[in-house]
């Protein structure tokens, strides 16, 4: 089975913003964020998703990629 993959980190530095400068207009906390950047989290709700889009004027799908796993490739 494959996995989704947070491309928030990526999505930030094509915007050129900080993840202070994220958590303050996305109202979500550093620590969080942090854990989302580096993809540890195992769910995310749509409003904070909603809220990271508006501010980061992006896409879920900028986001979010789905990975398939190289056995299924085969």
């Amino acid at each position: 089975m494959g996995r989704i993959v947070l491309r928030l980190d990526r999505v930030m530095a094509d915007r050129k913003m900080s993840l202070n400068e994220l958590s303050e207009k996305v109202g979500v906390s550093n620590v969080n964020l942090s854990k989302m950047k580096t993809g540890k989290i195992s769910a995310i709700r749509f409003s904070t998703l909603e809220a990271i889009c508006e501010v980061l004027d992006c896409q879920p799908g900028d986001i979010l990629e789905y990975e398939r796993d190289a056995d299924m490739l085969a």
